[in-house]
């Protein structure tokens, strides 16, 4: 597999996009890698970089090239994993891009329980945004993602799909914990702690914020649910979270979780998708059939956004 290596070398200068980022990653000289990439080049006629004061930036060739290579480490991943699992050794490595909601608890446990039957299986979770999601699945850098209200793609292949309401989360001491539900109004009295902009939950906050006449205050935003969490159990703000990154088990007796009232129509839709058209590794394969086995298990809200097709 030693082409492999060179191809390597290409996708890790298209990532870095400079030389000596990305010889220092590989363990190995810049001139020594400048000579592998001018080899492909002179093989393929046609510059794959081009070299600017700023670093190296992928030609139109190169766009297409490093594509190429990916598809190719991928396809090659697959058939080892197939291998392994022929051998019933069931080695291979699966790729997870997550939202915010399902990293604190609901992934570390499925993780954990295919690790037990599959100790061999490695795993590498990238915990962001459901746009960047889908960039990563794109690029071979995430074999499955699982995402909370992600954009329609033509790419993007939904595997499973479930409804899921926003649930206020609070201080368990809050002047409104001890109410049953919450109309998204009720919080207009305290600042609000949400996710940055991108995310899906407050991309449906805002939306239903901006359409009613009730100001509120957003007084924190961040990109980690864990500090909202954190920072609204010693303060008289209300953060909002999916229905999975509420559960009891992860809020802890300091803070309580009310289900926003679906008047307010809060609700959306938790998708585990994966690149259409891709074979999955059997590792990866075989994670998302139990991560779809449990989502099944777990349905509370009718779905009307995503179908899996």
């Amino acid at each position: 597999m030693r082409h492999m290596r060179i191809w390597r070398y290409v996708d890790e200068v298209a990532k870095a996009g400079s030389l000596r980022q990305a010889a220092e990653r590989l363990n190995v000289t810049a001139s020594a890698l400048q000579r592998r990439i001018q080899d492909v080049e002179a093989d393929l006629g046609t510059a794959l970089f081009d070299r600017l004061p700023s670093g190296m930036r992928l030609t139109a060739a190169g766009e297409a090239f490093i594509r190429w290579i990916r598809t190719q480490a991928a396809d090659l991943e697959r058939v080892q994993s197939q291998i392994a699992d022929l051998s019933g050794l069931r080695r291979g490595v699966v790729r997870i891009a997550c939202s915010q909601a399902l990293a604190a608890f609901f992934l570390p446990r499925e993780v954990a329980r295919f690790s037990s039957d599959h100790p061999l299986v490695h795993f590498a979770v990238s915990v962001t945004d459901h746009i960047r999601a889908v960039t990563l699945l794109r690029e071979y850098e995430a074999d499955i993602a699982l995402v909370f209200q992600p954009d329609r793609y033509p790419d993007f292949e939904p595997l499973m799909a479930i409804g899921q309401r926003l649930m206020a989360i609070m201080a368990a001491d809050h002047p409104l914990a001890s109410r049953d539900t919450l109309r998204l109004r009720d919080c207009a009295d305290y600042p609000l702690a949400l996710l940055d902009r991108g995310f899906g939950g407050r991309e449906i906050a805002d939306r239903i914020m901006d359409a009613g006449s009730v100001r509120f205050d957003i007084g924190v935003e961040a990109n980690s649910s864990e500090f909202l969490r954190n920072y609204v159990a010693h303060t008289r703000a209300i953060t909002l979270q999916i229905e999975l990154g509420a559960l009891p088990d992860l809020l802890g007796p300091g803070l309580k979780a009310l289900p926003i009232d679906d008047r307010d129509e809060m609700h959306g839709s938790l998708v585990l998708g994966q690149l259409r058209g891709r074979n999955l590794p059997v590792a990866a394969a075989r994670f998302a059939d139990q991560v779809t086995r449990r989502l099944d298990r777990m349905r509370t809200l009718p779905l009307a956004d995503f179908r899996p097709r």
